[in-house]
């Protein structure tokens, strides 16, 4: 009997040792995650994307897209280097060999690397501040589909927080639409909102498919693989599409941009500040479970607007900052259950 007591001693500090760090991890996940705004906003006062930001719809999206490719290929070498730093490079090209699990990590960087370019989207079209408290929802579609896919519980409590998002997605979306569609805003915004929406439901998609990969393989090494992904994904299909649209003009912008000192400075500290929240944001995965990590990293929302106020100089619009506190609310909610309920986070199926 007393070794049974010890047993379970042990098994429930071990439960509350994962716990814990789950919690810490995501936490410094949003923390590097509304970081990572600032450069992404500072890099459009750089050439060519100052000139191109005014220009039309063709320079917007271009801009946006030869800025959410260089941030994948700055991301991408610093996550070599962490990799490389651990001694688990070898690791990661065991795992790629290994199509059951490298394969899961294809439609991950597909759907994170949709969520960037939406971000940068919604950056250009209607502001940083939008871009930030967009992605907020995210937990949404992540908490739905870790449910579907995975059996995590969604609580009485749980089902409330989501409803609560529901709320601040409202409040976030809804305002600048109607003032759109009253002819307030430029009649191309309605583009930045929809980035806005390619923002939460990839990065709530990205969490699912990964988590089905995360539990058989490293979560250092299986980043890697996803931005290898993301990147493998531009140059095959990104950069050739781009380039039949916009033509040399590609080519032209990204030589421009490497030309400038401030592009590299910004790009050094867009892939360190995202590639280790990417780092933070997977290991919670494994430990709290997706929609719970997905929650809790949420608070990179709040963070950004201040951020971005203290070191931009951009008050945040009320309505943004209204819904952004409703979904961190939410996001609260959802995240905080009981300890029992973390005990066990993902329902066992009966055979």
């Amino acid at each position: 009997m007393a070794s049974g007591v010890t047993l379970q001693a042990l098994r429930e500090k071990s439960r509350n040792y994962q716990v814990r760090w789950g919690f810490i991890w995501a936490f410094w996940c949003a923390v590097l995650w509304a970081a990572w705004y600032v450069p992404g906003y500072a890099i459009y006062y750089e050439q060519p994307f100052v000139q191109l930001t005014q220009g039309g719809n063709a320079d917007n999206l271009l801009a946006a897209m030869v800025v959410a490719f260089l941030n994948a290929i700055a991301v991408l070498v610093f996550m070599f280097l962490w990799v490389g730093t651990l001694g688990k490079t070898g690791e990661y090209f065991r795992t790629l060999r290994q199509p059951k699990i490298s394969l899961w990590y294809l439609p991950a960087g597909l759907a994170g690397g949709c969520a960037i370019f939406g971000t940068y989207v919604a950056m250009v079209y209607v502001g940083p501040g939008f871009a930030a408290v967009a992605g907020l929802l995210y937990p949404l579609v992540g908490a739905m589909l870790a449910r579907l896919w995975y059996n995590e519980r969604i609580t009485a409590r749980a089902t409330v927080g989501l409803l609560v998002l529901v709320t601040g997605a409202v409040l976030i979306f809804l305002p600048g639409l109607i003032g759109d569609l009253r002819g307030e805003g430029g009649n191309s915004r309605w583009i930045g909102y929809i980035g806005g929406a390619l923002a939460f439901i990839g990065w709530g998609l990205e969490g699912a498919v990964a988590g089905r990969a995360l539990d058989v393989s490293d979560p250092d090494v299986g980043l890697t693989l996803r931005f290898t992904a993301e990147l493998l994904i531009w140059v095959v299909v990104g950069v050739p599409v781009t380039w039949m649209l916009a033509g040399d003009q590609l080519w032209i912008s990204i030589q421009t941009a490497l030309a400038q000192p401030g592009v590299w400075h910004m790009l050094v500290l867009m892939g360190m500040t995202f590639a280790f929240c990417y780092v933070s944001w997977y290991k919670s995965f494994p430990l709290i479970g997706v929609g719970r990590g997905q929650a809790i990293a949420a608070l990179y929302g709040p963070l950004s607007l201040v951020y971005l106020w203290i070191f931009g100089g951009l008050a945040p619009d009320i309505w943004f900052a209204m819904g952004a506190a409703v979904a961190v609310t939410g996001s609260f909610i959802l995240f905080t259950e009981g300890r029992g309920v973390l005990e066990v986070i993902r329902a066992v199926e009966k055979g």
